[in-house]
């Protein structure tokens, strides 16, 4: 078992020496342009639990949310609430687009949230910016891609992070973020007629 324990030991210490001298050259601080996108769940779960982490670190945020409109989500309730103060939240749509079944009204509203987003993103006292299921409002060209990506590219203060999720990200928006996360989707309770729940889903 002492044998064991000291391989273990240096194959960690290998690994550490490694790893500090990586860290090491990992100087630079940036605002990130983040894409959470793919089929799977946990997309904008996951920028929410980036949100509570600016919270923590007394980042003022704002969040834009597209497409969900006036459906009722366990997150905008818990921020908006609760962290009043920390976090600016504005609701920009009318609903998913099998629903509202109006193209104009969508549109309007997606350009309504995007032109919220650029006040926020430009205006320095806010660090963190989510712009949640924009990628869907990219998707079916209610905004124009080139604008987003040349906007976050130009206009993004140095420091802002800026996280954009929803399936289906465009290309260009994936070439010019810092960090893409695709969620993929290996199984689903909905396949199985589970409905979506609260606490899981919104």
């Amino acid at each position: 078992m002492s044998d064991e324990n000291d391989r273990h030991r240096e194959k960690m210490q290998k690994i550490k020496s490694a790893r500090d001298k990586m860290m090491e050259t990992k100087t630079d601080e940036k605002g990130l342009i983040i894409v959470h996108t793919g089929p799977g769940k946990g997309k904008s779960s996951s920028a929410f639990g980036m949100l509570t982490r600016c919270i923590t670190h007394n980042m003022q945020a704002a969040v834009v949310q597209f497409i969900k409109g006036t459906w009722a989500t366990g997150e905008r309730d818990f921020f908006t609430q609760r962290f009043p103060d920390e976090v600016t939240w504005v609701t920009s749509g009318e609903g998913f687009t099998w629903e509202t079944q109006d193209k104009e009204k969508d549109i309007a509203a997606a350009q309504a949230g995007w032109e919220k987003a650029k006040a926020f993103i430009r205006d320095p006292a806010y660090k963190f910016v989510l712009l949640d299921e924009i990628n869907i409002a990219l998707r079916y060209d209610y905004l124009n891609i080139d604008e987003v990506v040349d906007f976050l590219l130009t206009e993004k203060p140095d420091m802002t992070h800026v996280v954009l999720t929803g399936r289906n990200a465009k290309d260009e928006l994936i070439e010019a973020a810092d960090l893409v996360t695709e969620m993929a989707l290996l199984k689903h309770p909905f396949r199985d007629g589970i409905k979506a729940q609260a606490g899981v889903e919104f």
